[in-house]
């Protein structure tokens, strides 16, 4: 018995010491940040990951990855395999978890309302990483961490004004858009359509989904040269299905970058080579490593401070020459 005794008194000591400890806060910036950040334990971010379908996306989680071993963040990451069933699976269990902060980069725009409600009421901060939703409700998430998708279809289209002349008759486009219904397709499409329309003859002729992925463009582009011989352009939403369209025309007895001139988006390494040798016409770049980013901002509303709404990465664009020089040191 003495030896219960002494055991109970060592325990009631730690705790004593334990609930001491978390009144002072560690040394942290104090005015109500949650513990993980305040008294400088671990943060445990969950991390719902959209899938694996092209070389953008295999940079992206390697990035987020990556950065939260060096940040000293405990991630829990979840593949989607492009499914938002999955996705919001992955949250309610991130949820029952207790996790510290969720992210997400949402496989489609709608849809989330609910999820995210829930999340809310366990006072779970989430922010949402290179891809929106399109939530009525912007209390929902603390922050948006990624690229300009209306921006970037900008920039192809007015590649496209420069650089392909409209002057002796219709130029015809052929487009094949990312996921159905996620914020990269609609708004690439939204950006490019919108430059386009200052003049009648740039005609988009058939415009079809390619699922982000490189088989995808493949396939639809096999349909487009059938059902339209007189393509002159191919604006593709990335450069997985660039390549894969790039097959197509070849196959086809078609020069790509010549017979039909190529844009994509993204400027992964195989787009780049492409983009390189001639297949490729232009790049508007897309930057996948939001690892670094995510993180501090992870901290920072673990923490309680407040974040911007919205936290847009700084991106360029790519020509021939351009890729070319960054290549020997492009990282993704």
């Amino acid at each position: 018995m003495p030896a219960l005794r002494k055991r109970a008194a060592a325990l009631a000591i730690t705790a004593a010491a334990a609930l001491v400890l978390a009144a002072c806060g560690g040394g942290g910036d104090g005015g109500g940040g949650s513990a993980p950040a305040a008294g400088g334990d671990t943060i445990t971010l969950g991390f719902s990951q959209v899938g694996a379908e092209s070389g953008w996306r295999t940079a992206n989680t390697k990035s987020v990855q990556d950065s939260a071993v060096a940040a000293g963040i405990d991630l829990q990451f979840s593949d989607a395999q492009q499914k938002q069933e999955n996705q919001i699976k992955a949250i309610r269990s991130f949820i029952q978890q207790r996790v510290d902060v969720i992210a997400f980069s949402p496989v489609v725009e709608s849809g989330w309302d609910t999820v995210l409600m829930e999340a809310k009421r366990a006072n779970i901060p989430v922010i949402l990483t290179d891809r929106a939703v399109d939530s009525a409700d912007t209390t929902l998430y603390k922050t948006f961490l990624g690229s300009d998708f209306i921006e970037e279809g900008k920039k192809a289209g007015q590649w496209l004004l420069e650089n392909v002349d409209a002057s002796a008759g219709p130029v015809n486009i052929v487009e094949l858009q990312g996921t159905t219904g996620s914020a990269p397709a609609i708004d690439r499409q939204e950006g490019f359509a919108e430059v386009i329309k200052q003049n009648a003859n740039y005609q988009v002729i058939a415009s079809q989904t390619g699922d982000f992925t490189r088989s995808g463009g493949r396939q639809v582009m096999e349909a487009f040269l059938k059902a339209h011989p007189d393509i002159d352009v191919l604006y593709a939403h990335n450069d997985d299905m660039g390549l894969g369209a790039i097959e197509a025309i070849e196959a086809a007895g078609k020069v790509p970058g010549q017979d039909i001139k190529i844009i994509t988006v993204d400027a992964v390494k195989d787009g780049m080579q492409a983009l390189a040798d001639g297949k490729i016409n232009f790049i508007v770049e897309c930057n996948p490593l939001l690892g670094p980013q995510l993180m501090d901002l992870v901290k920072k509303v673990a923490a309680g401070e407040e974040v911007p709404a919205r936290v847009v990465t700084e991106e360029t664009t790519f020509d021939t020459a351009a890729a070319k020089a960054a290549l020997p040191s492009r990282q993704y």
